[in-house]
């Protein structure tokens, strides 16, 4: 046993910590808090003499400066399609929300750290996080894939000998895996979620109604009336955009089913992602799965008509996850809990 986790034992401390290091959000599970941050994933930066950045801003105050900063500050989000691509800001990002969910705490111990990561990680990209997360205060760092995370999350029987599926739709990747006896038997990843939908959203705007609009508004368009199927084709929301040929202000009303239209191709590649990987399942675990079903997490799961949309298009019995923003840092916070658990779904190595 680590000396650290020795002298925890038995002196007692301040806590350790389950972290959705998510691209849209960073999610952190304190071991005797429960939940305590759900943040965006941005920092805003600004840019000093000699290429030297000072950090400004995290989280949500950062996320307001999105489209409205000067020059000599940017905002950033350090991660993209689920993994670092910024590893000073990101160190930055993670620093700040580690002491901010130890504030009040023992000081004197470092924490336990358990982070979800995509399954498409490389070894270089594993070795930034655990660099990043060691660097900003943690003692002890494990991985975990974010489906393998998700499922835990979920709730479904993954350490028994049956098929399970989960589908976890975050803001840069999409991760669709087969797990059984908590291991992950055949899986998918794509490089499309949250994100690509809102990207979709501004393109289609443009093409079609000739405006701009930011990544903010596209946001808030996806939640309001976002959806995969038409649910309520009339449903609609007035915004404002800017006119491409004029630059000047100019405002639309957009419906659900311009929506739908917007976004067909992502859901298009999610769905096509699910059935390739239900190609792949040994027969023995597809059975299990059109029993208990496909479940959906994420962000991406909130996606109107999403689940319909898959069970119709695969025949298989579709749901969402009770609280499918947390189910990853859920999963995270039960590893924590269970030693013998965690041994087995480490991927730091």
């Amino acid at each position: 046993m680590p000396i650290g986790r020795f002298l925890r034992k038995i002196f007692g401390y301040g806590g350790d910590l389950a972290i959705d290091l998510g691209t849209a959000n960073t999610v952190v599970w304190h071991s005797k808090k429960g939940l305590i941050i759900n943040e965006p994933s941005v920092v805003a930066v600004m840019e000093l003499k000699g290429g030297v950045r000072k950090v400004i801003a995290v989280g949500n105050e950062a996320k307001r400066m999105l489209g409205r900063t000067p020059e000599d500050i940017k905002a950033i989000r350090p991660l993209r399609d689920g993994v670092i691509a910024d590893f000073e800001v990101a160190e930055a990002m993670l620093s700040y929300f580690i002491r901010k969910a130890l504030e009040g705490g023992s000081r004197f111990f470092k924490p336990r750290v358990v982070i979800g990561v995509p399954s498409i990680i490389t070894p270089v990209e594993k070795r930034a996080v655990i660099e990043a997360a060691e660097l900003a205060g943690a003692s002890e760092v494990y991985l975990v894939y974010e489906p393998m995370a998700a499922a835990i999350g979920a709730g479904l029987p993954i350490d028994q000998p049956g098929g399970n599926m989960i589908v976890d739709i975050g803001g840069g990747t999409t991760e669709v895996a087969v797990i059984s006896m908590a291991g992950i038997v055949c899986s998918t990843s794509l490089k499309i979620a949250g994100d690509e939908f809102d990207e979709a959203i501004v393109q289609y705007l443009r093409r079609k109604f000739g405006i701009l609009v930011g990544e903010r508004t596209a946001e808030l368009i996806k939640m309001t009336i976002g959806a995969a199927m038409e649910i309520e084709p009339d449903k609609d929301i007035e915004l404002y955009g800017r006119d491409v040929t004029n630059g000047i202000p100019k405002k639309i009303v957009i419906s659900q089913r311009d929506i739908v239209e917007a976004c067909r191709d992502q859901v298009s590649a999610i769905i096509s992602a699910i059935k390739s990987t239900l190609e792949k399942t040994p027969p023995e675990l597809s059975g299990d799965i059109y029993e208990r079903g496909i479940c959906l997490t994420g962000g991406g799961s909130l996606l109107a008509g999403l689940d319909k949309l898959v069970e119709k298009e695969t025949g298989i019995k579709t749901f969402v996850a009770k609280e499918p923003l947390f189910t990853v840092v859920k999963g995270c916070a039960k590893v924590l809990e269970d030693i013998e658990l965690l041994a087995r779904v480490n991927v730091a190595q």
